[in-house]
């Protein structure tokens, strides 16, 4: 049986392995999307993962600071998300 020390450093490699991989995929739909939504969706995809990312890193090291700066880069993600969304709809982010 393997101790839980070594199984908690195993799944935090594996976890980190699995999120490096999803943000190289997410890279290559945003170089080579056939359209700006599937672009977008990318760069969504791609905050998504990088806050994924931090937490891992958060987690790994012990400390609550990254948990932080993971909400602040999730709340600026989705505004940012969306404004480059309406951009790229109406042409004008603000009415």
């Amino acid at each position: 049986m393997m101790p839980a020390a070594e199984f908690l450093s195993w799944a935090m490699t594996l976890a980190f392995a699995a999120v490096a991989l999803s943000q190289l995929l997410a890279l290559v739909r945003l170089v080579i999307g056939p359209n700006t939504g599937d672009r977008i969706l990318a760069l969504d995809t791609m905050v998504v993962n990088a806050i994924g990312l931090i937490v891992l890193v958060g987690m790994f090291q012990g400390t609550r600071l990254y948990f932080e700066a993971a909400l602040i880069i999730a709340m600026l993600g989705f505004v940012s998300t969306v404004a480059y969304a309406r951009f790229v709809l109406r042409g004008d982010i603000i009415e």
